[in-house]
Protein backbone atom coordinates (compact mmCIF):
# COMPACT_ATOMS: atom_id res chain seq x y z
CA UNK A 1 0.00 0.00 0.00
CA UNK A 2 0.42 4.17 -0.64
CA UNK A 3 0.62 5.51 2.41
CA UNK A 4 0.57 9.54 3.68
CA UNK A 5 1.17 9.87 7.10
CA UNK A 6 0.56 13.44 7.92
CA UNK A 7 1.77 14.40 11.31
CA UNK A 8 4.69 12.43 10.71
CA UNK A 9 7.36 14.47 13.26
CA UNK A 10 4.31 13.98 16.02
CA UNK A 11 3.84 12.20 18.98
CA UNK A 12 2.00 8.97 17.25
CA UNK A 13 3.53 9.64 13.69
CA UNK A 14 7.33 8.91 14.62
CA UNK A 15 5.79 5.80 16.54
CA UNK A 16 3.98 4.63 13.32
CA UNK A 17 6.24 4.87 10.90
CA UNK A 18 8.25 1.97 11.90
CA UNK A 19 5.27 0.30 11.79
CA UNK A 20 3.86 0.43 8.68
CA UNK A 21 7.35 0.43 6.93
CA UNK A 22 8.09 -3.12 9.09
CA UNK A 23 4.23 -4.56 7.46
CA UNK A 24 6.20 -3.46 3.70
CA UNK A 25 4.16 -0.59 3.05
CA UNK A 26 5.40 2.47 0.91
CA UNK A 27 5.58 5.75 3.01
CA UNK A 28 5.29 9.12 2.25
CA UNK A 29 5.97 11.88 5.34
CA UNK A 30 4.04 15.24 5.14
CA UNK A 31 5.61 17.71 7.44
CA UNK A 32 5.74 21.36 7.69
CA UNK A 33 9.30 21.85 7.36
CA UNK A 34 11.64 19.15 6.04
CA UNK A 35 14.46 20.13 7.92
CA UNK A 36 12.95 19.52 11.58
CA UNK A 37 12.00 15.76 10.56
CA UNK A 38 13.44 13.77 13.67
CA UNK A 39 13.03 10.27 12.24
CA UNK A 40 16.20 8.10 12.50
CA UNK A 41 18.68 8.03 9.43
CA UNK A 42 17.83 4.31 8.64
CA UNK A 43 13.96 5.40 8.49
CA UNK A 44 14.10 8.62 6.38
CA UNK A 45 16.31 6.59 4.05
CA UNK A 46 13.18 4.42 3.05
CA UNK A 47 10.51 6.88 2.83
CA UNK A 48 9.47 10.25 0.77
CA UNK A 49 9.00 13.73 2.41
CA UNK A 50 7.09 16.09 0.99
CA UNK A 51 6.58 19.57 2.72
CA UNK A 52 2.76 20.90 2.98
CA UNK A 53 1.18 23.05 5.40
CA UNK A 54 -2.11 22.26 6.33
CA UNK A 55 -3.32 25.19 7.52
CA UNK A 56 -2.46 27.30 3.69
CA UNK A 57 -1.83 24.57 1.36
CA UNK A 58 -4.72 23.14 -0.92
CA UNK A 59 -3.41 21.09 -3.85
CA UNK A 60 -1.72 17.95 -3.78
CA UNK A 61 1.35 17.75 -4.86
CA UNK A 62 2.46 14.90 -7.70
CA UNK A 63 4.25 12.92 -5.09
CA UNK A 64 0.73 12.13 -3.50
CA UNK A 65 -1.82 12.00 -6.38
CA UNK A 66 -1.00 8.29 -6.07
CA UNK A 67 -1.71 7.04 -2.55
CA UNK A 68 -4.11 4.21 -1.32
CA UNK A 69 -4.35 5.41 2.50
CA UNK A 70 -3.59 8.67 4.27
CA UNK A 71 -3.46 8.60 8.07
CA UNK A 72 -4.79 12.37 9.32
CA UNK A 73 -3.10 12.92 12.86
CA UNK A 74 -3.23 16.76 12.65
CA UNK A 75 -3.95 18.44 16.14
CA UNK A 76 -3.22 22.37 17.38
CA UNK A 77 -4.38 21.94 20.95
CA UNK A 78 -1.33 23.13 22.52
CA UNK A 79 -0.56 25.78 20.38
CA UNK A 80 -3.61 28.22 21.45
CA UNK A 81 -6.14 28.58 24.46
CA UNK A 82 -8.37 30.29 22.24
CA UNK A 83 -8.73 29.44 18.70
CA UNK A 84 -6.66 25.66 18.12
CA UNK A 85 -10.77 24.34 17.27
CA UNK A 86 -10.49 26.93 14.32
CA UNK A 87 -6.95 25.98 12.95
CA UNK A 88 -8.17 21.99 13.20
CA UNK A 89 -10.92 22.96 11.23
CA UNK A 90 -9.31 24.84 8.42
CA UNK A 91 -6.59 21.93 8.04
CA UNK A 92 -9.25 19.65 8.26
CA UNK A 93 -11.43 20.99 5.67
CA UNK A 94 -7.93 21.90 3.50
CA UNK A 95 -6.94 17.87 4.30
CA UNK A 96 -10.49 17.12 2.62
CA UNK A 97 -9.36 19.67 -0.56
CA UNK A 98 -5.49 18.21 -1.03
CA UNK A 99 -7.36 14.31 -1.06
CA UNK A 100 -9.84 15.29 -3.67
CA UNK A 101 -6.72 15.65 -6.04
CA UNK A 102 -5.42 12.04 -5.28
CA UNK A 103 -6.84 8.36 -5.61
CA UNK A 104 -6.81 7.83 -1.59
CA UNK A 105 -8.98 5.40 -0.91
CA UNK A 106 -9.30 5.09 3.12
CA UNK A 107 -8.44 8.11 6.00
CA UNK A 108 -7.50 7.19 9.51
CA UNK A 109 -7.97 9.66 11.66
CA UNK A 110 -7.29 9.60 15.11
CA UNK A 111 -9.50 11.33 17.34
CA UNK A 112 -10.90 11.16 20.80
CA UNK A 113 -13.60 9.89 23.06
CA UNK A 114 -16.77 12.42 22.34
CA UNK A 115 -19.50 9.83 24.49
CA UNK A 116 -20.87 12.64 27.08
CA UNK A 117 -23.38 15.71 25.91
CA UNK A 118 -21.38 18.38 27.41
CA UNK A 119 -17.53 17.84 26.22
CA UNK A 120 -14.75 19.99 26.19
CA UNK A 121 -13.49 22.51 23.61
CA UNK A 122 -10.77 20.19 22.84
CA UNK A 123 -12.88 17.03 22.50
CA UNK A 124 -15.59 19.24 20.38
CA UNK A 125 -12.62 20.26 18.08
CA UNK A 126 -12.29 16.48 18.01
CA UNK A 127 -15.52 16.05 16.97
CA UNK A 128 -15.94 18.55 14.35
CA UNK A 129 -12.58 17.53 12.31
CA UNK A 130 -14.53 14.51 12.67
CA UNK A 131 -17.44 15.54 10.87
CA UNK A 132 -15.36 17.52 7.89
CA UNK A 133 -13.39 14.10 7.05
CA UNK A 134 -16.95 12.42 6.80
CA UNK A 135 -17.99 14.93 4.06
CA UNK A 136 -14.26 13.83 2.29
CA UNK A 137 -13.87 11.66 -1.05
CA UNK A 138 -12.66 8.62 0.98
CA UNK A 139 -13.63 5.81 3.08
CA UNK A 140 -13.18 7.48 6.25
CA UNK A 141 -12.27 5.16 9.42
CA UNK A 142 -12.30 7.27 13.00
CA UNK A 143 -10.39 5.99 16.17
CA UNK A 144 -11.54 7.91 19.30
CA UNK A 145 -9.25 7.32 21.94
CA UNK A 146 -8.80 8.51 26.01
CA UNK A 147 -5.60 9.42 26.85
CA UNK A 148 -2.79 7.37 26.19
CA UNK A 149 -0.12 5.67 28.11
CA UNK A 150 3.47 5.43 26.82
CA UNK A 151 6.76 7.09 27.11
CA UNK A 152 6.70 10.70 25.67
CA UNK A 153 3.11 11.14 25.99
CA UNK A 154 1.62 14.06 27.28
CA UNK A 155 -0.72 12.53 29.82
CA UNK A 156 2.32 10.02 31.04
CA UNK A 157 4.68 12.57 31.93
CA UNK A 158 2.14 14.75 33.16
CA UNK A 159 1.42 11.81 35.67
CA UNK A 160 5.10 10.78 36.17
CA UNK A 161 5.93 14.24 36.69
CA UNK A 162 3.07 14.10 39.71
CA UNK A 163 4.30 11.76 41.15
CA UNK A 164 7.94 11.34 40.57
CA UNK A 165 7.97 14.53 42.89
CA UNK A 166 4.93 15.25 44.75
CA UNK A 167 4.75 12.40 47.67
CA UNK A 168 1.64 14.26 49.42
CA UNK A 169 -0.75 16.01 47.01
CA UNK A 170 -3.32 18.82 47.57
CA UNK A 171 -5.47 18.29 44.71
CA UNK A 172 -8.62 19.79 42.47
CA UNK A 173 -12.04 17.42 42.31
CA UNK A 174 -11.23 16.53 38.85
CA UNK A 175 -8.79 13.69 40.47
CA UNK A 176 -12.15 11.80 40.26
CA UNK A 177 -13.37 11.84 36.74
CA UNK A 178 -13.33 8.98 35.22
CA UNK A 179 -10.94 7.58 32.16
CA UNK A 180 -9.76 4.75 30.05
CA UNK A 181 -6.21 5.02 29.69
CA UNK A 182 -4.75 2.98 26.49
CA UNK A 183 -1.04 1.84 25.97
CA UNK A 184 0.45 3.37 23.01
CA UNK A 185 1.74 0.03 21.22
CA UNK A 186 -2.42 -0.84 21.35
CA UNK A 187 -2.94 2.56 19.80
CA UNK A 188 -0.49 1.58 17.05
CA UNK A 189 -2.32 -2.14 16.64
CA UNK A 190 -5.23 -0.70 16.07
CA UNK A 191 -4.33 2.10 13.73
CA UNK A 192 -2.46 -0.23 11.53
CA UNK A 193 -5.27 -2.90 12.11
CA UNK A 194 -7.58 -1.13 9.98
CA UNK A 195 -6.08 -0.57 6.71
CA UNK A 196 -8.16 -1.45 4.03
CA UNK A 197 -10.24 -3.48 6.12
CA UNK A 198 -13.47 -2.63 4.48
CA UNK A 199 -15.66 -3.62 7.95
CA UNK A 200 -13.57 -0.76 9.36
CA UNK A 201 -14.69 1.94 6.38
CA UNK A 202 -17.20 4.77 7.22
CA UNK A 203 -17.29 4.14 10.73
CA UNK A 204 -16.21 5.53 14.24
CA UNK A 205 -15.09 2.94 16.97
CA UNK A 206 -14.12 3.84 20.78
CA UNK A 207 -10.49 2.62 21.66
CA UNK A 208 -9.71 2.46 25.59
CA UNK A 209 -7.34 0.16 27.46
CA UNK A 210 -9.39 -2.34 29.74
CA UNK A 211 -9.06 -0.05 33.10
CA UNK A 212 -11.78 2.54 33.99
CA UNK A 213 -9.85 4.79 36.00
CA UNK A 214 -9.97 8.33 37.75
CA UNK A 215 -6.99 10.17 37.91
CA UNK A 216 -6.78 9.65 41.04
CA UNK A 217 -6.21 6.02 40.70
CA UNK A 218 -4.27 6.71 37.86
CA UNK A 219 -1.47 8.26 40.00
CA UNK A 220 -1.87 5.96 42.62
CA UNK A 221 -1.31 2.93 40.65
CA UNK A 222 1.92 4.68 38.79
CA UNK A 223 2.93 5.21 42.68
CA UNK A 224 2.42 1.19 43.41
CA UNK A 225 4.64 0.32 39.93
CA UNK A 226 7.27 3.11 41.00
CA UNK A 227 7.50 1.59 44.38
CA UNK A 228 6.81 5.20 45.74
CA UNK A 229 4.45 7.01 48.67
CA UNK A 230 1.83 8.59 47.31
CA UNK A 231 -0.89 10.75 49.61
CA UNK A 232 -3.79 12.49 47.39
CA UNK A 233 -5.88 15.11 49.23
CA UNK A 234 -9.10 15.93 47.32
CA UNK A 235 -10.31 19.98 47.73
CA UNK A 236 -13.66 20.87 46.84
CA UNK A 237 -12.57 24.36 45.46
CA UNK A 238 -9.89 24.91 42.83
CA UNK A 239 -10.68 27.10 39.94
CA UNK A 240 -9.68 25.45 36.06
CA UNK A 241 -7.24 28.75 36.22
CA UNK A 242 -5.76 27.42 39.81
CA UNK A 243 -5.70 24.15 38.65
CA UNK A 244 -3.74 24.94 35.32
CA UNK A 245 -1.31 27.21 37.22
CA UNK A 246 -0.71 24.20 39.19
CA UNK A 247 0.19 21.44 36.64
CA UNK A 248 2.39 24.49 34.92
CA UNK A 249 4.31 24.61 37.79
CA UNK A 250 4.78 21.44 38.93
CA UNK A 251 5.20 19.45 35.45
CA UNK A 252 7.06 19.97 31.74
CA UNK A 253 3.59 21.22 30.97
CA UNK A 254 3.63 24.27 28.74
CA UNK A 255 0.34 26.66 30.09
CA UNK A 256 -1.11 26.62 27.25
CA UNK A 257 -1.90 22.76 27.32
CA UNK A 258 -2.40 22.48 30.50
CA UNK A 259 -5.28 25.22 30.35
CA UNK A 260 -6.48 22.85 27.46
CA UNK A 261 -6.06 19.49 30.10
CA UNK A 262 -7.79 20.93 32.72
CA UNK A 263 -10.61 21.88 31.06
CA UNK A 264 -10.82 18.26 29.27
CA UNK A 265 -10.00 16.26 32.65
CA UNK A 266 -13.52 17.35 33.67
CA UNK A 267 -15.41 15.12 30.96
CA UNK A 268 -15.24 11.28 31.56
CA UNK A 269 -13.54 9.68 28.54
CA UNK A 270 -15.09 5.66 28.59
CA UNK A 271 -15.92 3.54 25.68
CA UNK A 272 -19.01 2.38 24.79
CA UNK A 273 -18.53 -0.19 21.71
CA UNK A 274 -16.08 -2.69 21.84
CA UNK A 275 -16.73 -3.71 18.58
CA UNK A 276 -13.05 -2.63 16.72
CA UNK A 277 -11.17 -4.86 19.37
CA UNK A 278 -13.60 -8.01 18.32
CA UNK A 279 -13.11 -6.85 14.52
CA UNK A 280 -9.17 -7.19 14.65
CA UNK A 281 -8.83 -9.43 17.72
CA UNK A 282 -6.92 -6.96 20.07
CA UNK A 283 -6.68 -7.54 23.66
CA UNK A 284 -5.62 -4.16 25.31
CA UNK A 285 -3.43 -3.82 27.86
CA UNK A 286 -3.73 -3.02 31.45
CA UNK A 287 -2.57 0.37 32.74
CA UNK A 288 0.12 -0.99 35.02
CA UNK A 289 1.60 -3.30 32.47
CA UNK A 290 1.36 0.24 30.19
CA UNK A 291 3.57 1.68 32.91
CA UNK A 292 5.95 -1.12 32.81
CA UNK A 293 6.39 -0.89 29.36
CA UNK A 294 6.60 2.51 29.09
CA UNK A 295 9.43 2.26 31.30
CA UNK A 296 11.43 -0.01 29.63
CA UNK A 297 11.74 2.22 26.88
CA UNK A 298 13.09 5.33 29.04
CA UNK A 299 15.50 3.05 30.81
CA UNK A 300 16.92 1.82 27.69
CA UNK A 301 16.87 5.01 25.98
CA UNK A 302 14.69 3.83 23.41
CA UNK A 303 12.17 7.32 24.06
CA UNK A 304 11.31 7.35 19.84
CA UNK A 305 9.36 10.97 20.71
CA UNK A 306 7.85 13.22 22.94
CA UNK A 307 5.22 15.67 23.01
CA UNK A 308 8.04 17.86 24.53
CA UNK A 309 9.80 18.33 21.20
CA UNK A 310 5.74 19.54 19.69
CA UNK A 311 7.28 23.37 18.76
CA UNK A 312 4.05 24.65 20.39
CA UNK A 313 5.45 23.62 24.14
CA UNK A 314 7.23 26.55 23.65
CA UNK A 315 7.65 29.91 22.55
CA UNK A 316 8.55 29.07 18.77
CA UNK A 317 5.81 31.17 16.39
CA UNK A 318 8.09 30.49 13.17
CA UNK A 319 9.39 28.31 11.17
CA UNK A 320 13.10 27.17 12.55
CA UNK A 321 14.62 27.99 9.43
CA UNK A 322 14.11 32.31 10.36
CA UNK A 323 15.92 31.64 13.27
CA UNK A 324 19.32 29.34 12.09
CA UNK A 325 21.49 32.75 10.69
CA UNK A 326 22.66 34.22 13.34
CA UNK A 327 22.25 37.95 13.27
CA UNK A 328 25.52 40.54 13.72
CA UNK A 329 23.61 43.42 13.47
CA UNK A 330 22.23 45.11 17.12
CA UNK A 331 23.85 41.95 18.89
CA UNK A 332 25.92 41.43 22.04
CA UNK A 333 27.77 38.50 21.68
CA UNK A 334 30.06 36.27 24.47
CA UNK A 335 33.05 34.44 22.26
CA UNK A 336 35.04 31.89 23.83
CA UNK A 337 37.23 28.96 22.24
CA UNK A 338 40.04 26.92 23.11
CA UNK A 339 42.17 24.26 21.30
CA UNK A 340 41.32 20.44 22.02
CA UNK A 341 43.23 17.22 21.01
CA UNK A 342 39.99 14.58 21.14
CA UNK A 343 37.29 16.36 18.74
CA UNK A 344 35.10 13.20 18.88
CA UNK A 345 35.28 13.06 22.57
CA UNK A 346 34.30 16.88 22.74
CA UNK A 347 32.09 16.49 20.08
CA UNK A 348 30.20 13.68 21.99
CA UNK A 349 30.31 15.89 25.28
CA UNK A 350 28.47 18.58 23.26
CA UNK A 351 25.93 16.42 21.92
CA UNK A 352 24.88 15.21 25.55
CA UNK A 353 24.83 18.52 27.16
CA UNK A 354 21.15 19.25 29.31
CA UNK A 355 18.91 17.26 30.66
CA UNK A 356 19.75 14.83 33.05
CA UNK A 357 23.60 15.10 32.57
CA UNK A 358 23.39 18.92 33.23
CA UNK A 359 25.64 22.03 31.73
CA UNK A 360 28.79 21.20 32.88
CA UNK A 361 29.31 24.05 34.92
CA UNK A 362 26.88 25.93 37.80
CA UNK A 363 24.16 23.39 37.11
CA UNK A 364 22.42 25.14 40.20
CA UNK A 365 22.59 28.77 38.55
CA UNK A 366 20.73 26.67 35.06
CA UNK A 367 18.28 25.23 37.59
CA UNK A 368 17.77 28.79 39.51
CA UNK A 369 17.60 30.42 36.23
CA UNK A 370 14.91 27.75 34.79
CA UNK A 371 13.01 28.38 38.38
CA UNK A 372 12.45 32.30 37.28
CA UNK A 373 11.79 31.35 33.99
CA UNK A 374 8.84 29.41 34.58
CA UNK A 375 7.88 31.95 37.32
CA UNK A 376 7.55 34.36 34.69
CA UNK A 377 5.60 32.15 32.05
CA UNK A 378 8.34 30.27 30.71
CA UNK A 379 9.54 27.07 29.81
CA UNK A 380 11.37 26.15 32.39
CA UNK A 381 14.04 23.58 32.85
CA UNK A 382 11.92 20.66 32.93
CA UNK A 383 11.42 19.69 29.40
CA UNK A 384 14.82 17.79 29.57
CA UNK A 385 15.65 16.16 26.41
CA UNK A 386 14.25 13.17 24.40
CA UNK A 387 17.15 10.98 24.19
CA UNK A 388 20.53 11.23 26.21
CA UNK A 389 22.37 11.68 23.43
CA UNK A 390 21.29 12.02 20.13
CA UNK A 391 19.73 15.41 18.74
CA UNK A 392 17.77 16.51 15.81
CA UNK A 393 16.89 19.63 15.01
CA UNK A 394 13.54 20.97 16.50
CA UNK A 395 14.32 18.94 19.96
CA UNK A 396 13.55 20.73 23.21
CA UNK A 397 16.65 21.08 25.18
CA UNK A 398 15.54 22.36 28.36
CA UNK A 399 14.55 26.10 27.99
CA UNK A 400 16.38 26.11 24.74
CA UNK A 401 15.54 24.73 20.99
CA UNK A 402 17.52 23.10 18.80
CA UNK A 403 17.84 25.35 15.70
CA UNK A 404 20.58 22.33 13.72
CA UNK A 405 22.40 19.77 14.92
CA UNK A 406 25.20 18.23 12.13
CA UNK A 407 27.93 16.25 13.59
CA UNK A 408 29.40 16.08 9.88
CA UNK A 409 29.68 19.82 10.41
CA UNK A 410 30.54 20.01 14.14
CA UNK A 411 28.06 22.23 14.64
CA UNK A 412 25.41 22.76 17.62
CA UNK A 413 23.37 25.37 17.17
CA UNK A 414 20.43 26.35 20.60
CA UNK A 415 17.58 29.17 20.39
CA UNK A 416 16.24 30.48 23.98
CA UNK A 417 12.65 29.81 24.66
CA UNK A 418 13.15 30.92 28.07
CA UNK A 419 11.92 34.74 29.10
CA UNK A 420 14.38 37.29 27.65
CA UNK A 421 13.51 40.79 26.49
CA UNK A 422 15.34 39.83 23.34
CA UNK A 423 16.31 36.72 21.75
CA UNK A 424 19.11 34.56 22.64
CA UNK A 425 21.24 32.10 20.55
CA UNK A 426 24.00 29.62 21.99
CA UNK A 427 26.32 27.86 18.98
CA UNK A 428 29.32 25.20 19.56
CA UNK A 429 31.59 24.89 16.79
CA UNK A 430 34.88 22.95 15.82
CA UNK A 431 36.64 23.85 12.99
CA UNK A 432 39.20 22.29 11.04
CA UNK A 433 42.14 23.25 13.08
CA UNK A 434 40.66 21.52 15.81
CA UNK A 435 39.52 24.61 18.02
CA UNK A 436 36.29 24.78 20.02
CA UNK A 437 34.01 27.70 19.10
CA UNK A 438 31.77 28.42 22.26
CA UNK A 439 29.63 31.86 21.11
CA UNK A 440 26.54 33.44 23.14
CA UNK A 441 24.56 35.77 20.92
CA UNK A 442 22.07 37.80 22.03
CA UNK A 443 19.70 40.25 20.08
CA UNK A 444 18.22 43.06 22.85
CA UNK A 445 15.30 44.50 22.58
CA UNK A 446 15.19 47.82 23.50
CA UNK A 447 16.65 49.21 27.03
CA UNK A 448 15.52 46.74 29.35
CA UNK A 449 17.03 43.71 26.92
CA UNK A 450 20.49 45.79 26.99
CA UNK A 451 20.23 45.97 30.68
CA UNK A 452 18.80 42.35 31.07
CA UNK A 453 22.67 41.64 29.43
CA UNK A 454 25.00 43.82 31.34
CA UNK A 455 23.17 42.73 34.67
CA UNK A 456 23.81 38.99 33.59
CA UNK A 457 27.50 39.45 32.51
CA UNK A 458 29.21 38.36 35.83
CA UNK A 459 27.17 35.19 35.80
CA UNK A 460 27.83 34.81 32.00
CA UNK A 461 31.64 35.16 32.69
CA UNK A 462 31.72 31.97 35.37
CA UNK A 463 29.05 30.09 33.56
CA UNK A 464 30.02 30.29 30.02
CA UNK A 465 33.84 30.12 31.20
CA UNK A 466 33.46 26.89 33.05
CA UNK A 467 30.92 25.12 30.46
CA UNK A 468 33.73 25.36 27.87
CA UNK A 469 36.34 24.36 29.99
CA UNK A 470 34.84 21.34 31.05
CA UNK A 471 33.12 20.47 27.85
CA UNK A 472 36.92 20.70 26.15
CA UNK A 473 38.77 19.09 29.10
CA UNK A 474 40.77 15.88 27.57
CA UNK A 475 39.93 12.08 28.60
CA UNK A 476 42.89 12.46 31.76
CA UNK A 477 39.84 15.18 32.63
CA UNK A 478 42.48 17.90 32.17
CA UNK A 479 41.56 21.16 30.06
CA UNK A 480 43.55 21.29 26.91
CA UNK A 481 44.54 24.74 25.85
Amino acid sequence: MKILLTGANGYIGLRLLPQLLELGHEVICAVRNKNRFSANKDVISKVKIVEIDFLKDTIAPDIIKEIDIAYYLIHSMTASTKDFDEQEALAAENFNKIMAGTSVNQVVYLSGIVNEEKLSKHLQSRKQVEDILYKGNFNITVLRAAIIVGSGSSSFEIIRDLCEKLPVMITPKWVSTKCQPLAIRDVLNFLTGVIANEKCYNESFDVGGPDILSYKEMMLQYAEVRGLKLYIIEVPVMSPKLSSYWLYFVTSTSYKLALNLVDSMKVEVITKDTRLQEILGIKPIAYKEAIKLAFYKIEQNQVVSSWKDSMSSGRFKNELSNYVQVPTYGCLKDEKSVKIKDPELVLNRIWAIGGLNGWYYGNWLWKVRGYLDKMFGGVGLRRGRTHPSEINAGDSLDFWRVLLANKEQKRLLLFAEMKVPGEAWLEFEIDDENVLHQTATFRPRGIWGRLYWYTMLPFHYFIFEGMLKQISRGPDGLSKS
